[in-house]
């Protein structure tokens, strides 16, 4: 009788937890909210919204797309959906996980500069949390702050053009290679890949593509896994006590890249002599190997964290610099007179020669291209932060455990700020800069981030954008191709789900 009783009480009390967060506390966050004036669709039971989410998302893809059609309903068409319907700040919910999305500009501001360190970094998904570790991108607080700091080396000042000739033996080896496609067909999303993996191996861990290529596929395998799984809801835990097919797979993509991880360090350590830490080298992997041997514990990572942020930056690195570079040449191939304009530029500059360091930053025409690509299409769509305790915002009381999610893709197209053809490629807008561009409003363009949190490495991806783009235009001319079919997707990033198909005339 006493079993039975304490089995039925402990039944109860599971039932009303379950019950407590996947029905009370939506309901009450929902009435807050909806007290303050912010609007979204109803929550839905256990799932939230991810079937509703799941349904617009495939009728938007199921729709023919043009050239000069806005992107923005297709790649998030619930967020555009819901901002048209319930206004700029709007709540939807990713199973019982509220998450409200801002746009207007001082909203955005005080949560990216996160002066009173209120909004934090929101953990990626448990599929991606495994591939990356606790890196720079997924890392928080002291942590956060140390590894920030000691990496923010590799990409500045003399270390960066320390890369510029390693990106350009990479950029050479590509064109190498096309000029078996003269006057054909190329599918350059993929080259684009490829290239950018080669950077990264060459500038950060002074080896090639090929000793990095069994990370890079099984880079490609993970995230394909992840795209199968990301509008799914799996109750919290569930993968400690039951694994799905992609769990064990994924677990052994994860043991394989982490094994290559770890030659690569071994490889780099038996070059240098006992004790000689500064011989390991002023690049990615130099900097963190000589702050795992460094004396002082302070300074001092683990094993791990090497290995995490080697993955980190493999993985993130390698992603934003090709999506950058595949939307530019899609859009210069439609926009022929454009990349008529960053030709003449290239060659007034460096001729036939290879770009040099010095006059990369010359490059106004082609800085004016990069911006507007980056603004119609920004490799990572939005941010995410995460108000650990009840905050004050603007003129909102937000309840603790809520998202915000700031969709730069939104804020992009602001027709308020950009004109009413915000959605059209207009390079001239940045012809004085950003600042100008956007009247000095810092939040109305951010692809990479602003704030303490602003991607460490995009000084890097825009130089070897540019190497790459000069290059290519040094030696082609290209259109787009009839089989392309334009269908742009996010996928962790915003990527062509068909990939981009442009013809090669040589000049």
């Amino acid at each position: 009788m006493i079993i039975s009783s304490l089995f039925c009480m402990c039944l109860l009390l599971l039932l009303f937890k379950f019950l407590h967060r996947f029905w009370w506390t939506p309901i009450r966050i929902q009435y807050q909210l909806r007290e303050q004036g912010i609007e979204g669709p109803s929550y839905g039971f256990i799932y939230g919204n991810a079937k509703e989410i799941l349904k617009l998302r495939n009728e938007a893809l199921s729709k023919p797309l043009g050239l000069s059609d806005d992107i923005f309903p297709r790649v998030l068409p619930h967020a555009y959906t819901w901002m048209n319907k319930y206004g700029e700040n709007f709540v939807c919910w990713r199973g019982d996980q509220p998450q409200l999305s801002i746009t207007e500009p001082e909203l955005i501001k005080e949560v990216l500069y996160n002066r009173d360190k209120e909004y934090r970094n929101v953990p990626p998904s448990p599929y991606s949390l495994k591939l990356m570790g606790n890196g720079l991108v997924t890392s928080e607080g002291e942590r956060w702050a140390k590894h920030r700091k000691l990496l923010n080396h590799a990409f500045q000042g003399e270390c960066l053009k320390r890369m510029i000739p390693d990106m350009i033996v990479s950029v050479e080896l590509m064109l190498q290679a096309w000029k078996h496609h003269q006057g054909k067909e190329i599918e350059v999303s993929e080259e684009f890949r490829l290239l950018t993996s080669d950077i990264i191996s060459r500038t950060a861990f002074g080896n090639n593509y090929l000793e990095g290529k069994t990370i890079f596929d099984m880079m490609v395998k993970y995230s394909d896994i992840i795209k199968r799984n990301m509008f799914k809801v799996r109750f919290p835990g569930i993968s400690k006590i039951w694994k799905t097919s992609d769990d064990i797979e994924m677990d052994k993509l994860l043991g394989v890249m982490h094994d290559s991880v770890v030659e690569i360090i071994k490889r780099r350590e038996e070059k240098v002599k006992p004790g000689d830490i500064g011989s390991f080298g002023n690049d990615f992997l130099g900097l963190l190997l000589r702050a795992y041997y460094d004396v002082d514990e302070n300074k001092r990572i683990l094993v791990q964290d090497l290995i995490d942020e080697c993955k980190t930056f493999y993985i993130s690195g390698q992603a934003t610099t090709s999506s950058l570079l595949s939307w530019t040449v899609l859009l210069l191939a439609i926009h022929t007179d454009w990349q008529d304009k960053a030709r003449a530029e290239v060659i007034e500059l460096f001729g036939h020669r290879n770009p040099n360091t010095n006059d990369l930053s010359k490059l106004n025409t082609m800085t004016m291209i990069i911006n507007e690509t980056l603004r119609l299409y920004p490799p990572a769509i939005g941010i995410l932060r995460n108000c650990e305790s009840e905050v004050k915002l603007g003129k909102f009381t937000l309840p603790a455990n809520l998202q915000l999610f700031i969709p730069s893709m939104a804020v992009h197209r602001d027709p308020g700020i950009w004109g009413d053809d915000a959605h059209l490629f207009k390079p001239e807008r940045f012809s004085e800069g950003v600042a100008i561009a956007t009247n000095n409003n810092v939040t109305s363009y951010f692809p990479f981030g602003i704030g303490p949190r602003t991607c460490i490495g995009f000084n890097f991806a825009i130089s070897g954008a540019k190497i790459a783009l000069t290059m290519i235009l040094q030696r082609y001319r290209f259109v787009l191709s009839p089989a392309y079919v334009h269908s742009p997707v996010l996928n962790s990033l915003l990527v062509p789900q068909h990939g981009i198909q442009v013809i090669l005339h040589p000049l």
